[in-house]
């Protein structure tokens, strides 16, 4: 947390940017048509994919129980939830992997979730 005083002591100045004569705090600055103070959605890929090989007693399913031998895992975000799903590589049909869903705040951290269960799955050295 920042405390923030009303007023200068005595030899304070208020900060400036050096060489800035152009005020860059304007509220008409922009860079390529992005003008400061909009803000601008972020378009972020719902899903990752990863081919894995589970370790011994493979990945636990809703649908099916376990699979094992060479997967597919990927990662969902939908409606403010993470759900990470497995398939037999190059099949069609997609398992909810057991205890993988979440909510999750930030699209962004989808990336996070499927590296981390990347990491946790893949086991192709047993």
């Amino acid at each position: 947390m920042v405390h923030v005083r009303r007023r200068l002591d005595r030899g304070q100045a208020p900060l400036g940017a050096v060489g800035d004569q152009r005020r860059e705090g304007g509220v008409d600055r922009h860079v390529e048509g992005l003008l400061m103070g909009e803000e601008q959605p972020v378009a972020v890929d719902p899903s990752r994919s990863t081919d894995i090989v589970p370790g011994p007693g493979g990945v636990m399913t809703d649908e099916v129980g376990v699979v094992t031998g060479e997967l597919t895992l990927r990662t969902e975000y939908a409606d403010g939830r993470v759900t990470v799903l497995v398939q037999y590589k190059d099949a069609d049909e997609w398992y909810a992997v057991t205890g993988g869903s979440a909510p999750l705040a930030d699209p962004a951290a989808v990336d996070t979730v499927h590296t981390i269960a990347v990491g946790l799955l893949d086991r192709p050295e047993g």
